[in-house]
């Protein structure tokens, strides 16, 4: 259903704080003209956690505006309340969203029987596809294997944004689930080890300053030019560790600031990127040829 580059989308602001809603839509489409096959707004690299639920449902909306069915949009809708979380998912249909992410109830820290229940309730409220998205270091919750085959066998629940970067989980996932259930990377370090063991794509950070890289990559692997993508993934290393030298999106709101694309803002608890992280970015991105 889903398969390629997806970027999960950082959500631009004004020096302030505000959402630029300007910007976002510019840098939607940016990112489609780039190449990238599908965008995620919202998700935690959307800082959702700090958006209000009138300026989370909007950059939704404006997401799928822009994109006008060119490529996917895939609307963040998790929550650990499973009523909010419906009314997330609910919106991103109404809106024209193609599928909602839902995250793992975090801080809650449900059992696996919460987790089945969770989903399935979301999953009941509202026809739309839904990706689970499993990223223990956020939630402090993981979906075990028998759990995701439990859900892979309702109709709505269609695929898994896997943050894991446990390797031996698509195998075995895929073993539980079948083939059919979209397995997406939520980890740039490990894309293409991820395709390999039987992913579809992969839902990015580093696509947000670098789409077109990111797009490549993930076309020479579907066309069987291994040896290309792999050349690939080596010039985006330096990246993708800069990216993460601290807690996301911090530095690749900076790295996009360095765009052109947004302020660097990020709403608190997110500290500033301090200089020898935007350094390290500014360095990794001259390497790419993405700054002069």
């Amino acid at each position: 259903m889903f398969k390629g580059s997806f970027v999960a989308l950082v959500t631009p602001m004004r020096p302030d704080g505000a959402v630029d809603e300007a910007a976002l839509a510019s840098f939607v489409d940016w990112q489609i003209r780039e190449g990238t096959h599908g965008v995620v707004p919202v998700g935690t690299t959307g800082e959702s956690p700090t958006l209000s639920h009138h300026e989370h449902k909007r950059v939704v909306e404006i997401a799928i505006s822009v994109a006008k069915g060119r490529v996917p949009v895939i609307a963040g809708a998790g929550s650990n309340s499973t009523a909010e979380a419906i009314d997330l998912v609910r919106h991103a249909w109404q809106a024209g969203a193609d599928a909602a992410l839902v995250v793992t109830p975090y801080y809650n820290k449900p059992t696996q029987e919460g987790l089945f229940l969770h989903f399935t309730a979301i999953a009941d409220a509202v026809d739309l596809p839904v990706i689970i998205y499993n990223i223990p270091p956020r939630s402090v919750v993981d979906m075990s294997v028998e759990t995701m085959a439990r859900l892979a066998r309702h109709p709505n629940i269609v695929g898994v944004k896997d943050a894991t970067a446990n390797l031996a989980r698509p195998l075995h996932t895929r073993r539980a689930c079948g083939d059919d259930f979209c397995q997406l990377s939520g980890e740039d370090h490990t894309a293409l080890a991820f395709l390999a063991a039987g992913g579809a794509g992969c839902i990015s950070v580093t696509g947000n300053v670098a789409p077109r890289l990111c797009s490549d990559m993930h076309i020479a692997w579907q066309q069987g030019r291994v040896a290309e993508a792999m050349a690939i993934q080596d010039r985006l290393l330096p990246l993708h560790d800069a990216l993460f030298a601290e807690t996301s999106p911090g530095p690749v709101k900076y790295a996009a600031s360095l765009l052109g694309h947004t302020s660097e803002t990020c709403r608190l608890p997110l500290a500033p990127c301090a200089d020898p992280t935007k350094a390290r970015l500014r360095a990794a991105m001259a390497g790419l040829g993405l700054l002069a």
